[in-house]
């Protein structure tokens, strides 16, 4: 006995110093800020499973009675008896199904709630940190994790409080007829516990080990799919037929092992339950036998023996449940828990740019130092500007840190040095999150939204009209070819701009950065897909526009340099003007 304290002490202190303690209470502490928010939810749930639990007990109770007035074992009417227990049977399940959509209505408000929550806090999270997750995780994290979080917010707490009562309440009962029959209802309890404790080291890994697969799998379809004409062109199909089979295999093999033991457990634990509900039977038999209960109390035993059996099974699963929703609430914490961006300057940012609308906008960085996560130095002490009415171009070898450059002035990448403000006169602002309402950005790659072109257009600006829409396609020498579309700027675009050609949609791409008329304009290699003469005319059109914009882009084309009024070439971590 000694030695078994001994080791349950070493096993608890092991968890508290490799931290699993700590992590647990923080998790817990975590889900109890979405247990307070839902407080009402969750007392109406469980006030309404216990009264279901109340009403199947006491139909219990008319039970043996209506078997005991049959039996002649006692006297009462039997008619009113009947009557009662066909009242509480419908009784219970009405409760039973008002339970069920009252716990669906609210699981699907939680389930919206949490998500919606948790996607806004994941939208203003820092930019690099959360580049350093798969996009396929992150789904996963969102989606499933949240959903395994909304519904046990929701369940957890009131089926422990239903599950508990009714524990209680059936082995009171029971107790009170008879506390002989009690002690031998209760015999399968010790073995149910013996093969929880067992069974929670496997259920923690395998929480843990589906989440990391399910994530890769997750990564691994949406990329694929994504990807469809690479896939296609380089024929690689069965390359990727292979790879889904062996992540198939490894979450197969995991599954496997896991159901394996959940069948050996269901096994012993139906062993027990037939060795305890005979015994039961043979106990109910031998007291009816004897004289010392009723038929009716012999059945009321058989009836809450199962309860008995099967509620404690219910709370003893609760623990597993509990697992998977704090491992679920930890790989949501990951994500939660990284830096925020701050948005706390919009107004001022708005306010900024309404006094000096007229006059437009500089980009002003100083002095920046930038280095990457993993140690690579971008830039060392960089400066660069940019004013209205102007476009500067930025240059340099592929991978020297044009687009981080951009990045940086759109607060994307937070440089460890230095100072980037926009400037009007002699007022300035600081770049921060906040001020991207004031920019328009155009990345590299397919940008466009699958839906219409007026939709895409409208994304930026919600009430753009149709002529206002058509101004901007002209501007980016896009209105000839989305004319010519049966319908117009109503064409629809598929996913990844499926219908249009790469340089199509540069140019819509570029249209919706204009149409939302941001005094700051970046293009990040915007215009590689089309041709000189497109490109120059895109340029010059944005030159001779008389609103007041600050342009910047990154090109490889000399052909551009001729139309900026300046240029930056990035070399040796620095920003030189040439």
């Amino acid at each position: 006995m000694l030695k078994h304290f001994k080791e349950r002490i070493h096993f608890y202190s092991g968890r508290i110093r490799d931290g699993r303690l700590h992590e647990f209470i923080a998790q817990t502490l975590w889900l109890y800020s979405y247990v307070t928010r839902y407080k009402w939810q969750i007392a109406a749930y469980t006030l309404i499973g216990l009264t279901g639990t109340a009403t199947s007990l006491i139909s219990s109770i008319i039970s043996k009675d209506m078997v005991d007035i049959i039996t002649g074992h006692q006297t009462g009417a039997l008619v009113k008896t009947f009557c009662l227990f066909i009242g509480f049977s419908i009784g219970n399940i009405i409760v039973a199904q008002l339970s069920s959509y009252i716990s669906n209505m609210i699981s699907l408000r939680v389930d919206t709630d949490i998500k919606a929550d948790i996607f806004d806090k994941m939208l203003v999270t820092d930019w690099e940190e959360l580049s350093n997750y798969h996009t396929g995780d992150l789904m996963t994290r969102w989606s499933s994790d949240a959903s395994t979080i909304s519904n046990g917010v929701l369940n957890w707490v009131p089926n422990l409080v239903i599950y508990t009562v009714k524990f209680v309440s059936s082995f009171a009962v029971v107790i009170y007829y008879d506390p002989a029959f009690a002690l031998v209802a209760m015999l399968g309890i010790p073995v149910s516990i013996v093969m929880s404790r067992s069974m929670l080291k496997r259920i923690q890994d395998n929480n843990r080990n589906a989440a990391q697969i399910n994530a890769r799998m997750a990564g691994f379809n949406q990329e694929t799919f994504s990807n469809m004409q690479t896939i296609k062109a380089f024929d690689l199909l069965k390359v990727y037929s292979m790879r889904l089979r062996q992540y198939q295999r490894e979450y197969r093999d995991m599954k496997t092992a896991y159901l394996r033991l959940g069948m050996l457990t269901g096994i012993i634990m139906s062993l027990v339950g037939i060795v305890v509900s005979y015994s039961c039977y043979a106990l109910g038999i031998y007291r009816v036998w004897s004289g010392a209960i009723s038929y009716g109390t012999m059945t009321l035993f058989l009836s809450l023996a199962n309860s008995l059996t099967g509620t404690l099974n219910n709370l003893i699963s609760l623990v597993p449940t509990a697992i998977s929703i704090t491992t679920s609430a930890g790989r949501l914490m990951d994500i939660l828990g990284m830096p925020k961006e701050d948005y706390s300057g919009r107004e001022e940012a708005a306010h900024f740019y309404e006094s000096h609308r007229r006059d437009g906008l500089s980009v002003v960085l100083k002095d920046i130092s930038y280095t990457y996560h993993n140690g690579r130095c971008v830039f060392d002490n960089a400066c660069f500007e940019a004013h209205p009415h102007r476009i500067a171009a930025i240059v340099g070898p592929s991978g020297e840190g044009k687009t981080s450059l951009l990045r940086i002035i759109l607060a994307l990448l937070k440089p460890q040095s230095g100072s980037m403000c926009l400037q009007a006169g002699s007022d300035s602002l600081a770049i921060t999150p906040s001020v991207r309402q004031l920019f328009s950005y155009v990345p590299q790659g397919n940008t466009m939204f699958s839906g219409t072109i007026a939709e895409n257009m409208r994304a930026v600006k919600p009430d753009a009209t149709d002529d206002e829409i058509k101004e901007a396609l002209r501007m980016a020498c896009a209105w000839d070819f989305v004319n010519a579309c049966e319908d117009g700027i109503y064409s629809r675009i598929g996913e990844r701009g499926l219908g249009f050609s790469e340089g199509q949609s540069q140019r819509l791409s570029i249209a919706r950065a204009l149409i939302r008329r941001s005094p700051i304009l970046l293009l990040d290699e915007a215009t590689s897909a089309l041709d000189e003469d497109t490109e120059n005319n895109i340029l010059t059109n944005i030159m001779q526009d008389s609103y007041p914009r600050t342009c910047i882009v990154t090109t490889h084309r000399p052909n551009v340099l001729r139309i900026c009024s300046c240029v930056y070439r990035i070399s040796d971590r620095k920003c030189i003007r040439q």
